[in-house]
């Protein structure tokens, strides 16, 4: 995973044709090419920041977001660029001050954006860690900064392109080389310690090679710039956060759960197991081997149901384990009868969605494939009443990704949403849940796009005379990465907490999703993106999100109310279960957030206030009241739960 890197004294010059820099003193500086990344902008004077965007793969099949906040992390600017548009350009405002606007290209992006602002305005670069950040042409240079005593690592990852970082320090030369080499698994990298030093220290990175380019800093700011005049602080004001409650009631929380295996659980993962507190599940059948042991599965999904109370689930019948081309054949079909046997022996209990197929826009070439399965595994499924009797629905179309196409070639003819939009027009009777994954949706800014997408799965199956979505809305399967293109800093640490809370808080809001699960339970060898990990080999432990997701569980309510939020870098959620009250949010932000709650009774009756931080463990907080308005102060980067009795 990592490499040891030489000191070399190399004279490398750098070539003009960049795309990271240009000429330190021009007028406009630009940035380009950014695929996921941050860019904070502290203007001296009054500027503009212009975006520009070209597509890079794919771009007509995904519609994406860009956002500006302010030095209190207030939302200044919000751009949705439709799929349609593959290339466009944006301007805003910025205003002198001393602390930094945020311009955020949300990774993984399907599109090229360049940046142009006044060379008076200091720039500073975040980088994505080990998921390409930017694309370059001929190489392109940088500049960080080291303090006095830090211990850096200097980082970079090879995706195709960028194929060396050269560090040089300014102050005596000294070189360092650090090679990016190809690795079989997606979260190796390589990287290479920094010298201490006892003085401040600015460094000039080489970016060498052409293409995709991965390079970050961990023990220090992972911050860049174009010279070393703009290395300066980054300066961010407290946030302000005003939530009003309503009395309202909007729909049901949605079940929450996470994918489980299909094998028989072993006793020491129990405790785990037992900790997700997990509503809803996941599961695959895979007819390769129930045509061969018809009741391969009964004995764990009855144990899933009788011992772990999971009674609300969906199951993606595939032709073999990951291998999704389910067809129809005497195996397929051998394998939906013991399927349905097996739910049929679970005594009616709950509800059992079924789903033909696993991400059929990503693994058939065309609709009117999966069209064909679809059809003959739902008159299967339906030639049976005894099957409706034990809870037995159909859900359509698991698809990898509804709003946004695929990660596949054609993705535009694609997408999720039309594919359900078809099937529902031709076999609406057939249907009884829409169903659909989510990935690639990795940075914490960007997670309100989940909100968006159960809005326009609702829109699609329409609404009911109790404003209910008339098919039950499934977000069966979601992680912050598709596959194993996964990078520790995501997975292994409190940041996959604070993404699962953006993601259950948004996802929730509006009442209309009834099923939402994490991606998967356990860790495996090659997708370790699971809630727990087994170490010495039988050891079930916990991993961030998985006590996020106990946190979560413990203050979750059966309804959600209607609650307005101010804040762009705080999701909160309101939620009622009879005279319980609570209200769930996440701060994503590193700043301090000045939170007020108004809309509650003040003082509160049995009222509380836990937050859940970077050491996985949950403590109680102070909040004050004054005119009726509750008050608290939330740390950066912290869940919190308020919990109070209605009168």
């Amino acid at each position: 995973m990592k490499s040891v890197s030489r000191l070399l004294a190399l004279g490398l010059t750098c070539g003009l044709n960049l795309c990271l820099t240009l000429s330190a003193h021009a007028a406009p500086m630009r940035w380009g090419e950014i695929r996921d990344g941050s860019l904070y902008l502290q203007a001296n004077r009054p500027d503009t920041v212009n975006v520009s965007w070209a597509p890079a793969w794919q771009a007509d099949a995904n519609e994406e977001r860009i956002y500006l906040l302010d030095g209190q992390g207030k939302l200044q600017g919000e751009r949705l660029i439709a799929a349609t548009e593959s290339r466009g350009k944006q301007s805003w405002p910025l205003l002198p001050g001393a602390a930094s606007y945020r311009l955020e290209i949300p990774g993984y992006s399907f599109r090229h954006y360049k940046v142009e602002h006044d060379d008076s305005t200091v720039a500073l670069f975040a980088p994505a860690k080990v998921h390409f950040s930017a694309e370059t042409h001929d190489g392109a240079e940088l500049y960080f900064k080291v303090a006095p005593g830090e211990r850096v690592v200097l980082a970079g990852k090879f995706h195709g392109g960028v194929s060396t970082l050269q560090a040089q320090r300014l102050s005596d030369k000294l070189q360092l080389l650090l090679p990016l080499k190809p690795y079989r698994a997606y979260w190796q990298f390589d990287e290479v310690e920094l010298p201490v030093a006892a003085t401040e220290q600015v460094w000039r990175l080489r970016l060498r090679g052409s293409g995709k380019a991965a390079f970050w800093l961990d023990g220090t700011a992972n911050l860049f710039a174009q010279n070393p005049q703009q290395l300066k602080p980054l300066l961010e004001d407290a946030g302000q956060t005003q939530l009003t409650l309503h009395n309202e009631l909007l729909g049901p929380t949605p079940n929450l759960g996470v994918a489980l295996p299909y094998v028989m659980p072993p006793p020491s993962s129990f405790a785990v197991l037992d900790a997700l507190k997990a509503r809803s599940a996941s599961y695959y059948s895979f007819v390769d081997v129930t045509q061969k042991q018809p009741k391969y599965e009964n004995k764990f999904r009855q144990l899933y149901q009788q011992r772990f109370g999971i009674t609300h689930d969906i199951t993606l019948l595939a032709g073999s384990q990951r291998q999704a081309d389910l067809r129809a054949n005497t195996m397929s079909n051998a394998g939906l009868d013991a399927w349905l046997a097996a739910t049929r022996a679970l005594g009616g209990k709950g509800t059992h969605y079924i789903g033909f197929a696993d991400e059929p826009n990503l693994n058939y070439p065309d609709y009117a494939s999966y069209q064909s399965i679809f059809n003959s595994m739902a008159k299967q499924v339906r030639s049976n009443p005894a099957n409706a009797k034990a809870g037995v629905r159909i859900a359509m179309p698991a698809t990898s990704r509804l709003v946004n196409g695929p990660f596949a070639d054609n993705a535009a003819d694609k997408r999720g949403i039309d594919w359900a939009k078809r099937l529902l027009a031709e076999s609406a009777d057939q249907v009884d849940a829409l169903a659909w994954h989510e990935w690639m949706i990795r940075d914490l800014l960007a997670t309100r796009v989940y909100r968006d997408s159960v809005r326009r799965a609702a829109d699609l199956v329409g609404l009911d005379a109790n404003g209910r979505p008339r098919k039950a809305l499934l977000l069966d399967q979601t992680n912050m990465s598709s596959g194993s293109s996964l990078s520790p800093y995501d997975q292994e640490t409190h940041y996959a907490s604070l993404w699962w809370a953006s993601v259950v808080i948004n996802s929730s809001q509006d009442g209309l999703l009834e099923m939402l699960n994490f991606f998967q339970a356990a860790d495996e060898p090659n997708y370790p993106k699971g809630m727990f990990k087994v170490i010495n080999d039988n050891q079930f432990v916990m991993k961030p999100v998985g006590w996020a997701q106990q946190f979560i569980q413990e203050h979750w309510l059966h309804s959600v109310m209607r609650l307005e939020n101010s804040a762009f870098e705080v999701d909160a959620l309101a939620m009622a279960s009879e005279l319980q009250r609570s209200v769930l949010g996440v701060n994503k932000a590193k700043r301090l957030q000045q939170v007020s709650l108004a809309g509650a009774k003040c003082p509160l009756a049995n009222g509380s206030l836990r937050y859940f931080g970077a050491d996985n463990r949950s403590r109680d907080a102070p909040f004050s009241c004054d005119n009726g308005r509750l008050s608290f102060e939330l740390p950066g980067e912290t869940l919190f739960a308020l919990s109070w009795s209605a009168q």
